[in-house]
C-alpha cells in the first residue's frame, strides 16, 4: 500500500474516525485512500477555519481527537485562529497538513513555507514526515501526542511524496501514558484552604464534567466554599440535577466586584483568573490584593482523582440534586432584549442539548439565567479569536448525533466562518443557529468606553455592520439551511420550537 493508505489505516486503528477536510493538490493521495479504507468519516468544509473549529467542537464533546486535512502552509494559516481557540480549550486534534514533495521543495515553488514554525504556535507536538517508511509510525505518534498531558494539538506535515510512495505497512497504536497524580500534601493544603471562611474552588477543564463536577459540588456543599469557573469555558455540564457553578464575569469591573470578598482561592484544572485585556490602570487579575491562591490539580494531571481524594479528606457526602425546575415558568413575551432571550431559552431548551455560546456582549447574562434549565452542555469561545461558534457547533453535532446543538451567535462573529452552514446542510446536522443581529460590534463600543477612547463618526462607522444590512435569512438559504427572521419574543419562541423539532439545521435571525 502507499503511504497515504498506511497513514489512514494507522489513524483508524488508533481511534480516529472523523476527518474535517479542506484538501488541495498535495493531499489527493490521502483523499483517494478514503475510498479504500473503512472507518473514517470525511466531513467537507468550505474553509479551513470551519475544519479546525469543527475539530475543536468534536474534541470537546468526545475527549478524542478528530483529524483535520489542510492544504500546505496557507491552509494551516487560514485555520489558525480556531486552532488557537482549540489550544486554549485543551482540545485533542490531529492536523494533517499537506506539503510539497521533498524533491520539489528546494525549487522554492509558490506554496513553499516553514509549516512547522507556523504549526508550533498552536501545537503541543509537531513533526514533518521524512520518508514513506515513517509515515504510519508518525501518524500513530501524533494521535498519542494529542492525548498526552491533558490533551492538545498534534500537527503532522505530510510531503506529498511520502503519500504517493508504495511499499509500507500501517502501524499499531501504543499504550497511552499514565496521568500524573497529585501528592497527599497538595490535597491537604487544599482541604485546609477550603475549610476556612471566604474560600472558593475554581474549576476548569475536566473538573466541569462527569463525576469530577459532582465531587466538586459535594466539596462546596460540605465546606460552604463558592464553586466558580473561568470567564471562558471549554465545556461544562450544567442545568437540572447538577451543581451550580458561578462564572467569573468577563467585564473587568464586574469581575473585580465579584471576586472582592474571596480570601482563599483553590484551583482545580483551572488557571489563575486573568482579564482578556488590561485597561489603562494596568491591572491583569480580578482577585483582591493579598488573596491566597493555591493549586489542587493542574489540567494535565488527574483532576477527578484529586477531587475524589479531597472529598474523602473532607468527609463529604455524595452529591445529590436538590432543586429542579427553571426560574421562569413561561417563555418571555414582547420586545427582544438579552434577559428576554435568556428567559425563553431557559424554558424551551431541549434536555441534553449542547449550547455553543458566541453571543458575546448581548449574551453576558445568558449563562446565569439558564443555570437551572434542563440538563445541557455549554461550550464557549476560549481563545478570544471570534468566528468559532458555527464551526464549533458543527463539530459538536458530528460528535453527538442524537443531541440538538443550539448555537447562540453574534452576527459580527458569524461572518468569519458562515461557510459552516453549508457543512451543516450537507451533513444534515441537528444545529439550530440563533443569529443575534444588532448590526454592530457591540463589544467594541463597550471597550471604547472602558479604556476612555472617544468615539466619532469615523470610529463608529468602523464598528457597525449596516449600509447595507446583512440578510441572514438569504445567506442561510444560499447555503441550504432553512431560516426565518424574528422581531419579537413571540415570533422567536415559535421559530425556536419549530427549529428544535425539525430534522437537520435551522437558522433564526433575531433582530435586536
Amino acid at each position: 500500500m502507499n503511504g497515504a493508505e498506511a497513514l489512514l489505516r494507522s489513524l483508524v486503528g488508533a481511534g480516529i474516525d472523523t476527518c474535517f477536510s479542506n484538501p488541495g493538490t498535495s493531499e489527493m493521495h490521502f483523499v483517494s485512500a478514503l475510498d479504500r479504507v473503512a472507518g473514517m468519516r470525511a466531513v467537507p468544509a468550505l474553509a479551513e477555519g470551519v475544519a479546525t473549529g469543527a475539530a475543536d467542537g468534536y474534541g470537546r464533546m468526545t475527549r478524542r481527537p478528530a483529524a483535520t486535512l489542510l492544504h500546505c502552509g496557507p491552509g494551516l494559516a487560514n485555520g489558525l485562529a480556531n486552532l488557537h481557540n482549540a489550544r486554549r480549550a485543551r482540545s485533542p486534534i490531529v492536523n494533517l497538513i499537506g506539503d510539497l514533495s521533498h524533491g520539489h521543495r528546494p525549487a522554492d515553488p509558490p506554496l513553499a513555507m516553514d509549516i512547522e514554525a507556523l504549526a508550533r504556535t498552536v501545537s503541543s507536538w509537531t513533526r514533518t514526515v521524512l520518508d514513506v517508511h515513517a509515515v504510519a509510525r508518525d501518524g500513530v505518534a501524533a494521535v498519542a501526542a494529542s492525548l498526552t498531558a491533558g490533551r492538545g494539538i498534534a500537527s503532522l506535515v505530510l510531503p506529498s511524496d511520502v503519500c504517493w510512495s508504495d511499499g509500507v505497512q500501517f502501524a499499531m497504536p501504543g499504550k497511552a501514558a499514565a496521568t500524573t497524580l497529585v501528592d497527599a500534601a497538595t490535597v491537604e493544603k487544599a482541604r485546609s484552604a477550603l475549610s476556612g471562611p471566604a474560600s472558593a474552588l475554581l474549576l476548569g477543564g475536566d473538573a466541569l464534567t462527569g463525576d469530577a463536577l459532582l465531587l466538586a459540588g459535594a466539596i462546596a456543599r460540605r465546606t460552604g466554599a463558592l464553586l466558580l469557573t473561568e470567564s471562558s469555558i471549554a465545556r461544562i455540564e450544567r442545568g437540572q440535577g447538577r451543581p451550580v457553578v458561578q462564572r467569573i464575569p468577563y467585564a473587568p469591573s464586574a469581575a473585580v466586584s465579584f471576586m472582592a470578598g474571596i480570601r482563599r482561592l483553590v484551583l482545580a484544572g483551572a488557571k489563575r483568573p486573568v482579564f482578556s485585556f488590561s485597561g489603562p490602570d494596568g491591572r491583569s487579575h480580578p482577585e483582591a490584593e493579598g488573596i491566597d491562591v493555591s493549586t489542587l490539580v493542574h489540567a494535565e494531571e488527574d483532576v477527578a482523582d484529586a477531587l475524589e481524594r479531597l472529598a474523602r479528606a473532607l468527609d463529604c457526602a455524595p452529591w445529590t440534586a436538590e432543586e429542579e425546575g427553571t426560574d421562569a415558568a413561561q417563555p418571555a413575551c414582547g420586545p427582544i432584549n438579552p434577559d428576554a432571550l435568556a428567559q425563553s431559552l431557559a424554558v424551551l431548551m431541549p434536555r441534553e442539548c449542547i449550547v455553543v455560546d458566541e453571543s458575546v456582549s448581548f449574551g453576558r447574562n445568558m449563562f446565569l439565567m439558564t443555570q437551572r434549565a434542563a440538563a445541557h452542555d455549554w461550550l464557549q469561545l476560549t481563545g478570544g479569536a471570534i468566528g468559532m461558534g458555527m464551526p464549533l457547533a458543527t463539530g459538536a453535532a458530528v460528535a453527538c448525533p442524537g443531541r440538538r446543538v443550539v448555537n447562540l451567535e453574534a452576527d459580527g462573529s458569524a461572518l468569519y466562518t458562515l461557510q459552516a452552514l453549508w457543512t451543516q446542510a450537507r451533513e444534515q446536522l441537528s444545529v439550530t443557529t440563533i443569529i443575534i443581529s444588532n448590526r454592530r460590534y457591540a463589544i467594541l463600543f463597550d471597550e471604547m468606553k472602558r479604556v476612555g477612547a472617544k468615539t466619532s463618526t469615523v470610529s463608529e462607522d468602523l464598528l457597525t455592520l449596516d449600509r447595507p444590512d446583512i440578510d441572514w435569512v438569504k445567506l442561510a438559504s444560499g447555503f441550504g439551511v432553512e431560516a426565518e427572521r424574528a422581531t419579537s419574543m413571540e415570533a422567536f419562541n415559535a421559530a425556536f420550537q419549530r427549529a428544535i423539532e425539525a430534522h437537520g439545521p435551522r437558522l433564526i435571525e433575531l433582530v435586536v
